[in-house]
């Protein structure tokens, strides 16, 4: 098999078709991630994952943005509907564990196994709504606590979590799916924005970069084609060292020819790129230059897979109990204290 680039990319529709499973035989890319235009029911949904993996390899991920509320891939009435992240603000975080271990055996069932989620950004007054209820809360603390547990969560439902957008995406004023947002703040607000991700940052999860440039840090380009952002601040400061994603390359926010920010994000140091379009002319021409996965990203990816684990039938039955608080006392007691001892 010829060696594994590093990108996953998105499909044009409900199956994999000959021209770019072709192409992927040629250029075989890390995996695959699907949106709605991929879905149309449980069945069509697992022969696609079983095809993407018949040529990729039964280990290749597949990836899907599953955050709950208006993030979602997956929907009623063949799935469940999952609330958004700011549902749970104040609540305790085994009912965010049991979420979210809920929400990811779900995507298992499905074929799919990375999880884009849990967001970490801070939901700011004033900020763009493309971020809004899809995060915690305002207060890094409680991101923190809840996006722990929501890793978690996840992990133990045999998912790779996918935190994002680091280094921070709550402040920005625009879209990056339409436009490039500026972010004009100080080192010292930005601190209280990276919190969450440096608390996080040796959880096991991957994690995908803001489309958004972050004037103190880089006054000339954004956070995913940025070394300095990179490598001083998400590997320095933030001491993230798993895999890193890059968000779409398609997005509004970034300029240029696919393979031209592949390689650009790339060398600024991301692991893998991200382009989720679905044009086959577009991946041919990423995937023609795209080099191989590195050392690096090869030992990320066995890290975040040791990371997760499913749970036995005994464990899960009081699961969907514990999210929507109607737990007896004693299965209360038994799920909950230091959330690291079970999950």
């Amino acid at each position: 098999m010829a060696p594994i680039r590093a990108a996953i990319l998105g499909l044009a529709g409900p199956r994999l078709t000959a021209a770019e499973a072709a192409l992927w035989r040629l250029f075989p890319p890390l995996g695959a991630i699907l949106f709605a235009r991929n879905i149309q029911n449980p069945a069509q949904l697992r022969a696609l994952t079983n095809d993407i993996r018949d040529v990729l390899g039964a280990a290749a991920p597949i990836l899907i943005d599953q955050e709950g509320g208006r993030v979602a891939r997956l929907k009623p009435p063949q799935w469940e509907a999952f609330p958004a992240a700011a549902h749970f603000e104040a609540q305790p975080e085994v009912a965010q564990r049991a979420n979210a271990y809920m929400l990811g055996a779900m995507c298992r069932s499905a074929g799919l196994d990375v999880v884009c989620a849990p967001v970490l950004d801070l939901r700011l007054p004033g900020a763009h709504e493309v971020i809004g209820d899809r995060a915690f809360s305002s207060a890094p603390e409680e991101v923190t606590r809840l996006g722990g547990a929501c890793i978690a969560g996840l992990q133990a439902a045999g998912c790779i979590p996918v935190i994002k957008h680091i280094p921070g995406h709550g402040r920005a004023m625009a879209d990056s799916h339409h436009e490039l947002p500026r972010v004009a703040v100080d080192v010292a607000a930005l601190d209280e924005d990276i919190a969450p991700f440096r608390a996080l940052a040796s959880s096991g999860a991957w994690a995908m970069t803001a489309h958004v440039l972050y004037e103190a840090w880089d006054d000339r380009l954004p956070a995913t084609i940025s070394p300095a952002v990179i490598q001083n601040v998400i590997r320095g400061e933030i001491g993230f060292d798993g895999l890193l994603i890059t968000d779409d390359l398609a997005m509004g926010a970034l300029a240029g020819m696919a393979n031209d920010l592949a390689e650009a994000a790339l060398s600024a140091g991301c692991d893998v790129v991200l382009h989720c379009s679905g044009r086959l002319e577009d991946a041919a021409a990423l995937l023609a230059e795209c080099p191989a996965l590195s050392d690096d990203a090869l030992r990320r990816l066995s890290l975040a897979d040791a990371a997760r684990r499913g749970f036995g039938a005994g464990e899960v039955a009081a699961l969907r109990g514990l999210r929507d608080g109607v737990l007896t006392a004693p299965e209360e007691a038994l799920w909950q204290g230091d959330p690291t001892e079970r999950w």
